[in-house]
């Protein structure tokens, strides 16, 4: 038995957020002071740094579990199978289904349980769940199917990974610049195909580093100070990734037995432009070899971090052939790896 993504499915909105509609902004320092930098420059630093020169937000009337429903169903179209026949529907978010201008996050009930509801599946037995593990939730998500697989308790299992973002970001802080909106879904299941999940590896810290992403109030002093947004600090998650995702990658690949010369492609979280180049290098580096130069597709130039949703909507355009000079045959080795709030890292080695 080999436990494989059997479909894929994503959503990215139609609405396009370009760098220069943020020349307008007003953008503040953490005390509340104007930054002594015109907007034009603010931004063209954060795309040379970031690789980002647009981002998708989701349409007003639709929240993080309609967009996951969307990518479900095109996953399980994709797929073939009948959804009633799902065991489990595992939903990565971080924020829930916050309303176009709003600032409440409603996750009463779960997002899966909404998605499910969405789909229209009656089977009681189909059980829904949501999981709160950072931008890696996906990640996560898949490596929990798989055990439940391996464990006889599931065939079946709909893995989601969405986000709205945009939602929840300070607008008044130049790190809204990063985050977008999305949603990508992979059902996964046991069958006898060649290949699947070789290897997973999941590590947590939290000693020092749990509050490198948090929420925090807007950087404008005279806004309200009980309403949150999601903050970071860059330069300490920056350093702590450069470290801690190329070991745990390292680590997941040595558990696979699979030679670092026969890994194809690397889909990391697309957080960070220069983050992910830095990664990859240090990744290769670790084995003493050079990283390929096209072993990294990257999506985040035009679709930005949409968080969970990053990982499972690179593979979707990947394997549907929508990523520029960037294709998947039979038998080729992927490293899926994702680090993020928590803070977590995670990786699996796939045979495709």
């Amino acid at each position: 038995m080999n436990i494989r993504i059997t479909g894929s499915g994503s959503y990215i909105p139609d609405a396009i957020e370009k760098n220069e509609d943020f020349h307008q902004h007003t953008f503040l320092n953490t005390d509340g002071s104007k930054i002594n930098h015109p907007n034009e420059v603010i931004v063209e630093k954060f795309k040379a740094i970031t690789g980002i020169v647009e981002r998708r937000y989701a349409d007003n009337h639709l929240v993080a579990s309609d967009i996951g429903a969307i990518a479900a169903e095109k996953a399980i179209n994709d797929a073939n199978i009948d959804p009633e026949e799902l065991d489990y529907i595992i939903v990565a978010h971080n924020f829930g289904d916050v309303k176009h201008n709003t600032i409440q996050s409603d996750i009463l009930p779960c997002l899966a349980a909404r998605v499910k509801h969405n789909l229209r599946i009656k089977n009681p037995r189909c059980v829904a769940y949501d999981i709160l593990y950072g931008c890696p939730g996906w990640v996560e998500g898949v490596i929990q199917a798989q055990a439940f697989i391996k464990a006889g308790m599931a065939k079946k299992c709909l893995v989601i990974g969405a986000e709205t973002l945009s939602r929840v970001v300070d607008k008044h802080d130049r790190d809204s610049m990063i985050f977008s909106d999305g949603a990508g879904a992979t059902v996964i299941e046991a069958t006898d195909d060649e290949g699947g999940i070789l290897a997973h590896e999941s590590v947590s810290f939290t000693y020092d580093e749990a509050y490198y992403l948090f929420f925090g109030n807007s950087n404008n002093q005279e806004l309200c100070r009980d309403t949150r947004y999601i903050k970071m600090d860059g330069r300490k998650i920056y350093e702590f990734a450069l470290t801690q995702v190329p070991a745990a990658m390292k680590s997941c690949l040595d558990l696979s037995g699979v030679d670092i010369s026969d890994v194809k492609k690397v889909l990391i979280h697309q957080a960070n432009e220069k983050m992910d180049e830095a990664i990859i290098k240090r990744f290769f580096r670790l084995y003493k070899t050079k990283a390929p130069e096209d072993i990294m597709p990257m999506s985040i130039h035009k679709l930005g971090n949409s968080s969970v949703a990053t990982v499972p909507t690179l593979y979707d355009l990947i394997k549907n052939n929508k990523l520029d000079d960037h294709t998947l045959n039979k038998g080729d080795v992927i490293i899926f790896a994702s680090v993020g709030a928590g803070m977590h890292i995670n990786a699996f080695v796939y045979k495709y």
